[in-house]
């Protein structure tokens, strides 16, 4: 069997050699040509994405604060769950990432490490992770997007669901549904398993939050679905959260990671205005803007330029 290492690079470095040809699978943040970098070397920062649209949307919004500050950047959206997007940052296909903390600290620590509902102990615990791999944190943001256990109406009222733990008398008979990765992530099919014990009657592979989840949540194809917590379709469709009452899901703040090589060849400047960003960020503002990009169907890359001018973070 391919070592999967071996295979994730490969398909970063496709990635990349189709980003350096100019196709569709790379765009550049900004209509204008790249400036030259604050170093003199005309180097393109490349801001990569997951396989969402909140993190595309985040990549653009990275993207375009950095080339208001004149650093030359382009995008690589919808590179794929964080195992790949990782693998990227590791060798450097990219150098800056939207993250959240609470599901990056988890990742990055294999589980050792116990991301938890602080705000703070779960953004100090993933700096001090992130420096051990040559890799630094900014400041996080306000926002926060964390995984959201959802059900329709109809089933709540049926069942009798507003907790987490309202599902253990019923799950045995319920079809749960979210991202392939679910059964490996703490804070999805392993967590609900430990924390609430919850054992489902089938778990189907779907997407990461996306549309085939909500289609099938609606639909009747499943129960219970993962979604996150900021998706715009939860009020639009009036599906119901389930309180998570006993705290399996942690601290989820957006934040930018980014390789420590690339602070300190562009200086402390692309920091800066990342940090800038975060500071204007709050869970209201991402969710608007997510309701732009879900709902209303604009691309990523003009909802954040716009946000971007209206907060003075980019020149128009």
């Amino acid at each position: 069997m391919p070592d999967l290492r071996a295979l994730i690079r490969a398909a970063c470095l496709a990635l990349a050699v189709a980003c350096a040809a100019g196709t569709a699978a790379c765009s550049t943040a900004s209509s204008r040509p790249p400036a030259p970098g604050p170093d003199g070397r005309g180097a393109a920062i490349t801001v990569g994405s997951f396989n969402f649209p909140e993190s595309v949307l985040l990549a653009y919004l990275y993207a375009g604060a950095l080339a208001a500050k004149g650093y030359p950047v382009r995008v690589l959206p919808d590179l794929g769950t964080r195992e790949l997007v990782d693998a990227a940052l590791m060798e450097g296909l990219v150098q800056v990432v939207p993250e959240y903390t609470g599901a990056a600290l988890q990742f990055v620590s294999l589980g050792r490490v116990n991301a938890t509902s602080s705000v703070t102990a779960t953004a100090d615990a993933l700096v001090r992770s992130m420096a051990g791999r040559g890799l630094v944190t900014g400041h996080p943001a306000a926002a926060q997007d964390g995984n959201a256990i959802v059900v329709t109406a109809a089933t709540a009222g049926r069942y009798r669901l507003r907790t987490i733990s309202d599902l253990a008398k019923v799950a045995g008979h319920l079809i749960f549904g979210g991202p392939p990765e679910c059964v490996e992530r703490p804070s999805c099919l392993p967590g609900l398993k430990l924390i609430y014990g919850l054992r489902f009657r089938e778990f189907v592979p779907l997407d990461s939050g996306g549309p085939l989840t909500r289609q099938a949540l609606t639909g009747g194809d499943i129960s219970v679905a993962l979604l996150f917590t900021t998706d715009p379709a939860i009020r639009s469709q009036h599906l119901v959260v389930l309180a998570d009452n006993r705290n399996l899901q942690p601290a989820q703040n957006v934040v930018p990671v980014l390789r420590r090589a690339t602070v300190d060849r562009f200086g402390a400047g692309v920091l800066a205005a990342l940090n800038a960003l975060s500071a204007r960020l709050s869970t209201a503002a991402l969710t608007a803007l997510d309701t732009q990009v879900e709902l209303d169907g604009r691309a990523p890359r003009a909802v954040a330029e716009r946000w971007l001018q209206a907060q003075r973070l980019e020149t128009p």
